[in-house]
């Protein structure tokens, strides 16, 4: 007989030990969680234990939803069952139960950001009554596909402005992290890049009076299997760095944007990733010019959260 039962704070390690039992079995590449792992996703994705869900049979945790909240509402960031329990109904109820949680306490809103490449959530996803919002797709830019640009030195004047580095801290204070728009991924909203500020660096172009274009980033220590083969393409296995927000605020700003991501390259760096992008927070037409081309497409799916 199945057993689910929602979880509390100090159910770290079993979540840890669920998530490495019934999800990693579908993505063998990835790490194990640890509960340090696990600590760093409530840091910065606001994961809530009181909003993740293991299902037992016996004491052999077979399913597992971990869900983040915040006011917004709640994202549904993993949710897998057992390759030898899968087709019984499991996730359905995993979605279901959360939901009729939510639909008393709130948030009422709950969103799920699915690889297209996953059909099985897909499907389940549909199945449970959510509703395909928009689509999210990731970009990539390497160092061969951006050979010939100009990069300029730090301290180059272009017109009065310049290339400086730029912190969280420094673009809350300029009144620009807030301004980021509404359609943004779950990774990389104000809520996580301000919990991730430590690990974040940044550069901007900024003239004498304000911040004309930025760009946030992080070095990636960890890479799949398809990312390796990437970067040991590139000169001495070239690191990967994720960009977390890329933003201009004046017009023509192709150009301050390709300086940023020439300085980028210039460090060494010899791919970066862009993840879950709206077409609303920069069109696919401006990414392209910049050298960037389209790789994983993922579905935004969401539903008011009902009482079962």
């Amino acid at each position: 007989m199945t057993a689910y039962r929602f979880c509390r704070s100090d159910d770290i390690t079993l979540l840890g030990d669920a998530l490495n039992r019934c999800w990693l079995p579908y993505f063998p590449d990835e790490p194990p969680v640890t509960p340090t792992a696990f600590k760093r996703s409530i840091r910065d994705l606001q994961v809530w234990s009181s909003s993740c869900m293991v299902a037992f049979s016996g004491s052999d945790p077979i399913g597992v939803l971990i869900g983040a909240k915040r006011p917004s509402g709640t994202l549904i960031h993993k949710i897998a069952v057992h390759p030898d329990h899968r087709r019984q109904g499991h996730g359905h109820h995993l979605l279901a139960s959360l939901g009729s949680k939510l639909a008393i306490l709130g948030p009422p809103r709950m969103i799920a950001e699915v690889p297209e490449t996953l059909s099985a959530a897909c499907e389940l996803f549909n199945a449970s009554g959510y509703v395909q919002e928009t689509l999210l797709t990731d970009y990539v830019l390497q160092r061969e596909e951006n050979d010939g640009r100009e990069v300029t030195e730090m301290s180059d004047d272009r017109g009065g402005r310049f290339v400086i580095p730029v912190t969280i801290d420094d673009l809350a204070a300029n009144g620009l992290l807030e301004e980021a728009h509404p359609q943004l991924c779950w990774k990389r909203s104000v809520e996580t890049l301000t919990a991730m500020k430590n690990d974040i660096a940044g550069l901007a172009v900024a003239s004498d009076e304000r911040i004309e274009a930025y760009l946030l980033y992080y070095m990636k220590h960890e890479v799949n299997p398809e990312e390796s083969k990437e970067a040991n393409s590139l000169p001495n296995n070239a690191p990967t760095a994720e960009i977390l927000s890329l933003r201009a605020f004046v017009e023509h700003s192709g150009v301050y944007l390709q300086q940023l991501l020439a300085r980028l390259f210039a460090q060494g760096i010899g791919t970066l990733r862009f993840q879950k992008v709206h077409s609303e927070e920069i069109s696919k037409e401006c990414l392209e010019r910049l050298g960037f081309r389209a790789a994983t497409v993922h579905r935004l799916y969401a539903v008011k959260a009902q009482p079962v």
